[in-house]
């Protein structure tokens, strides 16, 4: 699904990489005519060469991989210490030897809630 700025539509891109494809336009001109930088005009005559109509479908902009990402180890690490001492990102990340931010990032992403939601008197 396009957002709602895209240039072209799926159907739009097909279009202009068949004009610079298959009817050999110039990739300047044919931008020019579809309104896109000759970098874009590029990229989408290149998949549609690759993938052909397949290609001109809309992708995902999530990374393949995270190479950064904590490992598996320090969260079980983080989500025990949660469980056992019922403790904030804060003493997290100095237990644990991480950033306080990755301590919450963790603690949000297995949808564990602030302490003062549970500690209510």
């Amino acid at each position: 699904m396009s957002h709602r700025n895209a240039p072209l539509t799926p159907t739009g891109r097909l279009r202009l990489a068949r004009c610079v494809v298959d009817e050999g336009w110039p990739l300047r001109q044919a931008a020019e005519r579809f309104q896109v930088s000759h970098t874009t005009a590029a990229r989408w005559a290149g998949r549609y060469r690759q993938l052909g109509e397949a290609g001109m479908q809309d992708r995902s902009s999530r990374p393949h991989h995270s190479p950064r990402r904590t490992p598996a180890t320090v969260e079980q690490q983080v989500l025990r210490l949660r469980r056992e001492h019922r403790i904030g990102p804060v003493r997290l990340a100095a237990r644990c030897g991480i950033a306080a931010s990755t301590a919450h990032r963790i603690l949000v992403r297995h949808h564990l809630p602030a302490l003062a939601t549970l500690d209510r008197a």
